[in-house]
């Protein structure tokens, strides 16, 4: 059978329609049991157009319809509710592209976005096409738990880490060699080889509709996501904004393929990369192995800094320890200059620090929040909350299960 490609960049084209399909059906998943009254009165809608989309999705059997809400007089109003068994999704996070000792993961969700299903696998750093053949085993496995109905998967959701080009169907890794594969082979065989429509995106986007969906208010609908300085995932009027070409989001230069690197990167400095670690693993191996500063942080990696982590330095200055302190404050001082240029050219309600820096808790959020007001305008400073993300290693995979619930929702 034929399946239609399905593009994660339709948000910005949907229907009046299939606009309100999403805000009610988002709704009941969120706040159901809910009553056909409540839903008219938080979506603005009048009672006999929700009553119409309801009788739909009561025939789809999208929604169910039973129970009584206590009522002051008259007739007991009916509560809905999410039929979250009619449908599943899968989620992937395939990992960052060049990023040694990531892992692959994949979940399951049912139409209520719980998870029922997780995978997760050990990737060694290798080309995407390798990585691209492995997520249909990762896909084959999740199909094969007891807990998920293969006849109601309505599709996959797949996060890639790289610049995404929609229109020639490309992604490519946003490192200095900038090596660029096909994704719409993936896409192709997924729909040819399972029967069901796939949705490819960046990395942070995908995480950043997870957050929007699972953890943040429904109301809030300017969001910036900060997957630490490699990428960002961007909300606008609750929508995933993607750019004309799917690649918005990268909030880093690209490298010059000349000698203009060397010539201008003092010069361009705020906006080189410092890595998913923002540099502190080597600032801490430079400052301790070569300039001889004391420090614990090499004794939480056991006196081997050869494999020490951001996560042994966030346990260093948790205990206190100095260069640790100093290291998390000079980081957050320059992600919090990239985070003022955004909080200025979007004026977000909320900007999410994930990447696992935010576990860090206020050692990094705070200095990173003093930045941001020092050098974002005060309006749009007074405005945004800076939080660390929820759903932690799991946001991609949600994030891209979520595309797909969305999808079955704006389709209904």
């Amino acid at each position: 059978m034929a399946i239609k490609q399905s593009h994660v960049f339709e948000s910005r084209l949907l229907s009046d329609h299939e606009k309100k399909n999403f805000s009610i059906l988002e709704l009941i998943r969120r706040n159901g049991p809910i009553t056909r009254a409540d839903i008219s009165k938080i979506t603005d809608l009048n009672i006999v157009t929700v009553s119409n989309y309801i009788n739909t999705y009561i025939n789809e059997e999208l929604v169910i319809e039973g129970g009584m809400e206590a009522s002051s007089g008259g007739r007991k109003p009916t509560l809905i509710r999410l039929n979250e068994r009619q449908g599943y999704a899968i989620g992937l996070d395939l990992g960052h592209m060049g990023t040694e000792g990531a892992n692959m993961i994949g979940l399951v969700t049912d139409l209520s976005g719980r998870v029922i299903a997780r995978v997760e696998k050990a990737r060694s750093k290798e080309s995407m096409d390798r990585i691209i053949d492995k997520s249909f085993g990762l896909i084959d496995e999740l199909m094969m738990k007891k807990e998920v109905d293969k006849d109601k998967l309505k599709g996959v959701g797949i996060g890639i880490g790289g610049v995404i080009d929609e229109n020639l169907g490309t992604v490519r890794d946003s490192t200095k060699n900038g090596i660029r594969t096909s994704y719409l082979s993936i896409k192709g065989l997924i729909e040819e080889r399972f029967g069901f429509a796939s949705f490819v995106g960046n990395d942070a986007t995908f995480a950043a509709f997870g957050e929007k969906m699972h953890a943040l208010p429904m109301d809030v609908e300017d969001v910036v996501y900060m997957y630490s300085d490699v990428g960002s995932g961007i909300i606008i009027k609750g929508g995933i904004y993607c750019g004309a070409s799917g690649s918005a989001g990268e909030i880093r230069i690209n490298y010059p393929r000349n000698g203009e690197y060397l010539r201008f990167s003092k010069n361009l400095s705020f906006l080189l990369p410092l890595g998913l670690d923002l540099g502190l693993v080597s600032q801490a191996r430079r400052l301790i192995s070569e300039e001889g500063v004391r420090s614990s942080i090499s004794a939480f990696s056991n006196n081997k800094l050869d494999s020490l982590t951001v996560a042994n330095i966030i346990d260093a200055a948790k205990s206190g320890d100095t260069l640790a302190i100093e290291l998390l404050e000079d980081a957050a001082v320059n992600l919090g200059v990239r985070v003022a240029y955004l909080v200025n050219l979007f004026n977000p309600e909320i900007v999410i620090i994930a990447g696992g820096i935010e576990r860090s808790g206020s050692l990094f959020l705070e200095p990173l929040r003093r930045t941001v007001r020092k050098w974002a305008f005060e309006e749009a400073a007074n405005i945004v909350k800076i939080i660390p993300a929820h759903l932690g290693r799991d946001a991609v995979a949600l994030g891209a299960a979520s595309i797909v619930i969305r999808d079955v929702f704006v389709k209904a």
